[in-house]
């Protein structure tokens, strides 16, 4: 049998077991990451150590795992200053009715999860999401699906706001302003913004039964202003790092996980925090994911090692031929029902080089599809209750509410929000970049 189909078939039982049991993802992923090096040692006059060094230096990004462990820690120290809560007590202050107050804050969480891990802002916002429903007698079921969904949306619109992006950012060469402006045109993050325009209107749709309520709610205290600060030069410090290099570098890792370490240092010696609290803190990092990302790399290399990218590739041109729109048509589609049901990380990391070499044959800007994936890949975890972490976590804050939601209630907002959102960023990109 060719080592072709037997990478291809570990891929499959790696998909196969992350689907069935997604809490254990990292394991899955890395035990296919450590057969695929055994049976590439098999085939290859290699030596088992030598392909893991390679797998160390070459196949495993280090700078996007260095991004992601650094923002995770500043994201845990901007919640624990209570900023976030303070700016959403201020909009439900100054919001003439409780629908427009429920709209923005809806908006302000995907603000704060561009920049925030996805399921950290849902964490931080869910208390104000339920003490408002809760002081005016309102079910929370769908403000807090808008949590989720609203973050998911956003964390797609800046290079540090989800994995994929970042992922996305490093094989595109795409810096930190990237994301905002490349070669004079607007850049996926307007795209994003046109998808959240779409996606609270809808909402508003939704709470307007609530509109002539005025809402209250208790003022939070800022805890501090620092983890703010390390926030706002974690942002510079990337646009300054992408602007001189280019991209991704070992650079932009560095300023992330150096301003992550002094953040511990503050919570810890100045914050007066205990040892304990500031392990936890650490402790309570998505390690999980940290984990996932290493097996992932490794699998995506192997698949590419062996040719089946190039097959896919390959296929997915006969099957498109010259039609440029249904080549875009079916990225955004397959990606959102796809993303609905599997983890996108994995998707994404093995569709990039296949989206990069279909606009190439039909000679076409990158991002036209590039962007359709990664809008597809991403606004599709919104589709159903466990195609993100954030909606698995909305779920499981609802159940100790006793808010039962189940699939086809999660639908009902779901699968409208993802069509909007996905069909109003679909339609700026093309526009744009076509």
């Amino acid at each position: 049998m060719p080592v072709k189909w037997i990478v291809l078939g570990l891929a499959v039982l790696m998909y196969t077991l992350i689907i069935i049991f997604p809490d254990r993802k990292s394991w899955s992923a890395l035990g296919a990451a450590v057969l695929m090096i055994v049976i590439r040692a098999l085939w290859t006059p290699e030596t088992f150590f030598s392909l893991i060094t390679e797998a160390g230096t070459e196949l495993i990004n280090w700078d996007v795992l260095l991004i992601f462990v650094g923002s995770l820690v500043i994201a845990e120290l901007f919640i624990y200053s209570r900023v976030p809560a303070v700016i959403a007590d201020s909009l439900v202050s100054w919001s003439p009715n409780v629908g427009i107050a429920m709209v923005l804050i809806l908006v302000m969480t995907g603000l704060i999860s561009a920049f925030v891990e996805n399921v950290a802002t849902v964490l931080v916002m869910a208390p104000i999401a339920l003490a408002l429903c809760s002081k005016l007698k309102l079910n929370p079921m769908y403000f807090m699906v808008g949590l989720a969904v609203m973050a998911n949306l956003q964390g797609t619109a800046t290079l540090v706001g989800d994995p994929p992006s970042m992922i996305f950012a490093d094989y595109s060469g795409y810096g930190f302003n990237d994301f905002f402006m490349y070669h004079g045109r607007l850049s996926i993050f307007f795209a994003v913004q046109v998808g959240m325009i779409a996606g609270a209107l809808f909402f508003y749709w939704i709470f307007a039964k609530d509109g002539g309520k005025k809402a209250a709610v208790e003022r939070e205290t800022i805890l501090s202003m620092v983890p703010t600060w390390l926030l706002i030069l974690m942002i510079l410090g990337l646009a300054a790092a992408s602007f001189i290099y280019g991209g991704i570098s070992l650079a932009s890792g560095l300023i992330v996980i150096i301003l992550a370490m002094a953040g511990i240092i503050w919570y810890r010696w100045v914050r007066g925090e205990s040892a304990k609290k500031a392990a936890a803190l650490v402790k309570g990092l998505d390690w999980d994911t940290v984990f996932f990302l290493i097996g992932i790399f490794v699998v995506v290399g192997a698949i590419s090692s062996v040719g089946l990218l190039e097959d896919f590739a390959a296929f997915l041109s006969r099957v498109i031929g010259s039609n440029v729109l249904l080549g875009f048509i079916l990225i955004v589609v397959v990606s959102v029902v796809i993303s609905g049901f599997v983890d996108n990380v994995p998707y994404i990391i093995v569709m990039l080089p296949v989206a990069g070499s279909l606009a190439k044959d039909l000679s076409l800007a990158p991002e036209l599809y590039l962007f359709a994936l990664l809008i597809g890949s991403c606004l599709g975890g919104n589709l159903t209750p466990f195609g993100a972490s954030a909606n698995v976590v909305t779920v499981g804050i609802l159940r100790k509410q006793n808010v039962r939601l189940n699939f086809a209630q999660w639908l009902k907002i779901g699968l409208p929000f993802t069509a909007l959102t996905t069909a109003a960023s679909a339609l700026f990109i093309w526009i744009i970049w076509i």
